[in-house]
């Protein structure tokens, strides 16, 4: 399987793993090749491609090529092919009455500039609220993702600043917050940003134990009695949550946009 692309390759990554997600059953050997922007590299990928296949099976190639005269050298690959662009560039040239540009990159370019700076504003933010290390400028929050340890926070609000520009602070649960009705002193008076997260007591004992194998910290009894006492925190103070136990990243972050109405 190839992913290959004209500028970083996540497009083409992005589209061309969704569609591999419907067959489950069938195993991928990935290779994702950037940059392919020239005949040169367009040769050297073909080269590449064609030594694959002699080992007897097809190859897949998913590209998001922009250049003409480089999908034509793509095109004698010996592999299947799905162009992930050239025919809905058409369409749309033909629904909006004009061609596309012709520049490399557009989409994970730096773009709008003060879109850009926004998110890198954000990440920083997110990097100073990291596991409650500062309650600075909370008020600033759009969203205050709360919840025991290990349950999926940090990675959670990188992706929301990273990719949506967004300001998420995130703040652990942990034993010294207990016994107590309400939210923790830090995050309770915003408490209408707070967004929680749990998961199942196994899963949580089994990504404490790769922390610390063998401690009460990774104990299911332990693991337990955290989310249980986060879950009652939660509905008590009418904190919205979700199960981030089989959910990916990208799923949990498009649910907490749609509970907490932060997409544009």
């Amino acid at each position: 399987m190839f992913f290959v692309s004209d500028s970083t390759g996540i497009t083409a990554e992005t589209l061309g793993s969704a569609l591999l997600a419907n067959f489950p059953a069938v195993q991928f050997t990935r290779h994702t090749v950037p940059f392919v922007d020239t005949i040169e590299s367009a040769q050297a990928l073909v080269a590449a491609v064609d030594r694959a296949a002699a080992g007897g099976v097809l190859p897949i190639m998913f590209a998001t090529v922009k250049a003409p005269e480089v999908r034509s050298q793509l095109a004698d690959a010996r592999a299947v092919q799905v162009d992930l662009l050239g025919g809905h560039l058409v369409e749309l040239e033909q629904a909006l009455g004009t061609t596309a540009d012709e520049q490399l990159g557009q989409y994970h370019g730096v773009g709008d500039m003060e879109r850009y700076f926004a998110r890198m504003r954000a990440v920083e933010y997110a990097l100073e609220h990291d596991d409650g290390q500062s309650g600075r400028a909370l008020d600033m929050a759009d969203v205050i993702i709360i919840a025991p340890s290990r349950c999926g926070k940090t990675p959670t609000t990188m992706y929301l600043a990273l990719q949506y520009g967004l300001l998420v602070a995130n703040y652990p649960l942990t034993d010294d917050d207990f016994p107590t009705d309400g939210l923790p002193r830090t995050v309770a008076p915003y408490a209408a940003r707070c967004f929680g997260l749990t998961t199942t007591p196994l899963r949580l004992s089994q990504v404490r134990h790769e922390r610390r194998p063998g401690s009460t910290y990774s104990s299911l009894a332990q693991c337990t009695i955290e989310l249980r006492r986060a879950e009652d925190l939660y509905r008590r103070n009418r904190v919205p949550f979700l199960n981030s136990a089989t959910k990916s990243v990208e799923e949990m972050s498009a649910l907490i946009m749609q509970s907490m109405r932060l997409r544009d």
